[in-house]
């Protein structure tokens, strides 16, 4: 009896043991599973894991890893009547942490948390699963087709990206008229022009870098909102202060328009699609600029389309010509509402649901419009990256609910610096100084010339507007009435006695140490219309604009004024000046149609950096041709030519820009870009603008040397022609 118990206490000890060394054996297995799984980190790897374990008949549940072993190796039941202590070890097999375990212990069979890895681990297996994405999302873009969705797409940020070219146009156009009607003096007139770069510098890195945070659509929608609020309102304010305000907010609103239409439209274009849909893309900057120069053609001349409300509120028909430039960035607001949100960023943030809806919703579209709509989306599970959480510190005292939003605003900005820093980490540091060098040195020549070209060929006017003055001298007029228009003239030592200047219009005319005796003034409309020296005696002004700073050295002797217009005024009906430039930036503008379509057609064919670094050597090699630039009608041809050159490198950078950064970063790099794009714009105007009529030399040496330069450095990008998105 006492042997038989001996028997089955050593049977029973035997099958413990047995178990035991059962669970050891896997244990040990998990826990080389465990370690092959904190180096991949990848899902697919983990899933091949899994399957693994289930193939050695290790079946996970809840947490609890249960063991079913083979007959060789003992059954199940050996394990009953197992005691207190091994209740423990069974407890810790099944995977309960322990508190008091060595670093950072985890549960068996499962991959290590991510709390218990590093920053340097985490973005690794980010990294690795972006490249995943990358690849994989090109084959579902491929699988849903280029159709009817792109070009619903192409057309609506087509008119955000119109909307960007009519803000640059639109600041030339009404500079002059605005600041007539505000009577601006010549020290502030520049304020205009440079104050609108500024917004749309600071507009593109800021909206840039949020297109990043909150998405593409969602940025694009602010951004153009903000625009077109201040663009509306700038057209009714009177002072010229506020009318500052407003183009500084317009410009910063339209300033996040180019960089996130890029990183937009180029997320749901497959790979060779990409190169050729973003240049035709390009070309509604063009058609921006060709509806602001026709605009302003059709309406700013006409000072009839005016009215008043008393004297302090003046609407002149360049106000309505603003509102006129508004409409673009309205109606890309409104297309924009009905549009989805661009699936890849969702991917890159983690929203997976929502990025397999918006592809299916791509898919189904095309396929309807190609008359396959029983053709199924055969995706069912799209890589998403590791997801890496930014601890945010809020401390205690942001109760109050501004005291959050200064918090919240607080955090989105410096989540926008950490992205913009990372453009210059590796691997993209070396792209993001390159990049930087080709957008300052092609910014800084193309729009260095672009306003050289117009002031010159105004240089050119008014040069031949001098060489036709007629000079009047010694006249002795009396008892004789003007009623006519006299422009262009210089009327010295004359003497006019008892003459009556009645509905008269002076352009351009200059009275110098003239005497003007019992004469009456009446109705007068003038324009650089100057009395230098003059001698005034018992002469009535009556309803006139002669305000005492056209009498320039003049003395007025027992003379009456009456009704005079103070203020400055829109000049005359029959002023052709204004469509002359209005119709050589149109001609211009226009002038880029066929470097569009080139580079379009080519730009999958020969390559961006072919494109790129021949075009602007092109264009630099074609600056010495304004050697020959002596009339208005050859520099409107060399205008032309440069325009139609550089165009072609525009589209190529834009294209290569997209393309080399990875989708988190993508727009906070282009807008990076963008803004110093319009810093080295108005370098170039200063120092370009400060050269008209002095020589010709130095603004052809330094265009063509920054563009050759800047092209020979573009030369030295990677291609990104045959590469997928990131």
């Amino acid at each position: 009896m006492e042997e038989t118990y001996k028997d089955r206490t050593s049977l029973m000890k035997g099958a413990k043991d047995i178990a035991k060394e059962v669970k050891r054996q896997a244990v040990k297995k998990v826990n080389k599973a465990v370690e092959k799984a904190q180096d991949g980190y990848t899902q697919r790897s983990y899933n091949r894991f899994q399957d693994e374990e289930d193939d050695d008949d290790y079946c996970v549940q809840g947490g609890n890893y249960g063991v079913e072993a083979n007959d060789d190796e003992g059954s199940s039941e050996a394990t009953e009547g197992h005691d207190e202590d091994d209740e423990i070890y069974e407890g810790e097999y099944q995977g309960v942490p322990s508190m008091g375990g060595k670093d950072g212990m985890v549960a068996l069979g499962q991959p290590m948390r991510d709390e218990y890895k590093d920053r340097h681990e985490l973005e690794t297996e980010r990294k690795a699963d972006e490249e995943e994405l990358a690849q994989q999302y090109e084959l579902i873009i491929q699988e849903c087709g280029h159709g009817r969705f792109q070009w619903a797409l192409f057309f609506v940020l087509g008119m955000a990206l119109m909307a960007d070219g009519v803000e640059v146009f639109v600041v030339g156009f009404v500079l002059p008229s605005a600041e007539t009607d505000m009577c601006i003096p010549n020290s502030g007139s520049g304020w205009l022009g440079s104050i609108v770069y500024l917004g749309m510098m600071v507009g593109a890195f800021f909206w840039g870098g949020l297109a990043d945070k909150v998405g593409r659509r969602q940025s694009l929608l602010i951004c153009m909102s903000v625009n077109g609020f201040f663009a509306f309102l700038s057209s009714f304010v009177q002072g010229y202060g506020f009318f500052l305000f407003c183009r500084l907010f317009s410009g910063f609103g339209i300033g996040g328009a180019v960089p996130t239409v890029f990183s937009y439209f180029s997320e749901v274009l497959a790979r060779e699609k990409r190169g050729e849909h973003l240049s035709w893309l390009c070309m509604f900057w063009m058609i921006g600029g060709i509806y602001a120069s026709a605009m302003a053609w059709a309406i700013i001349p006409h000072y009839g389309w005016s009215f008043s409300m008393g004297s302090a509120y003046q609407f002149h028909s360049w106000r309505v010509f603003v509102i006129v430039c508004a409409l673009p960035c309205v109606s890309s607001v409104v297309a924009l509402t009905f549009m989805p949100e661009s699936p890849r960023f969702l991917l890159e943030v983690g929203k997976h649901d929502e990025a397999w809806m918006i592809l299916k919703q791509i898919h189904d579209t095309n396929m309807r419009a190609r008359g396959q709509p029983e053709k199924v989306f055969t995706v069912n599970r799209i890589k998403t990256p590791k997801q890496i959480d930014e601890l945010i510190e809020i401390k205690s005292d942001t109760g109050t609910w501004y005291r959050r939003c200064f918090v919240r605003i607080r955090t989105e900005l410096y989540g926008i610096w950490l992205t913009f820093m990372r453009c210059f980490n590796y691997p993209v540091k070396d792209n993001t100084i390159k990049l930087t060098a080709v957008w300052f040195t092609l910014s800084f020549g193309y729009y260095g010339l672009s306003v050289w070209f117009p002031d010159v060929i105004k240089h050119l006017q008014s040069d031949e507007y001098a060489s036709r003055v007629k000079h009047f001298r010694n006249e002795e007029v009396s008892h004789f009435v003007f009623n006519f228009t006299l422009e262009n003239q210089v009327h010295s030592n004359g003497e006019y006695i008892n003459d009556r200047f009645i509905m008269m219009k002076f352009k351009s005319v200059t009275f110098e140490d003239s005497l003007f005796k019992n004469c009456v003034f009446e109705d007068i409309t003038s324009l650089n219309t100057y009395f230098r020296n003059c001698t005034f005696v018992n002469t009535t002004f009556y309803n006139t604009d002669l305000e005492q700073y056209k009498f320039v050295d003049s003395e007025l002797i027992n003379c009456t004024f009456f009704h005079i217009r103070t203020g400055c005024q829109i000049s005359f009906d029959d002023d052709y000046s204004a469509y002359w430039i209005y119709f050589v930036n149109f001609l211009g503008t226009l002038a880029v149609l066929p470097g569009n379509i080139v580079s379009a057609l080519l730009m999958d064919r020969i390559g961006r950096l072919t494109m790129l670094g021949g075009s602007m050597v092109l264009s630099g090699i074609s600056c010495f041709f304004l050697w020959f630039g002596t009339s208005e009608s050859m520099m409107i041809g060399m205008l032309c030519l440069y325009n139609g050159l550089t165009i072609s490198a525009w589209n190529s950078l834009d294209v290569i820009t997209v393309e080399l950064y990875p989708t988190d970063r993508r727009a906070t790099g282009f807008g990076f870009l963008n803004a110093l794009c319009k810093a080295a714009a108005v370098l170039g105007n200063l120092i370009f603008g400060s050269l008209v009529g002095i020589t010709k030399a130095i603004p052809i040496l330094l265009a063509s040397t920054v563009l050759v330069c800047g092209g020979l450095v573009g030369l030295r990008l990677p291609d990104t022609r045959t590469q997928v998105l990131m």
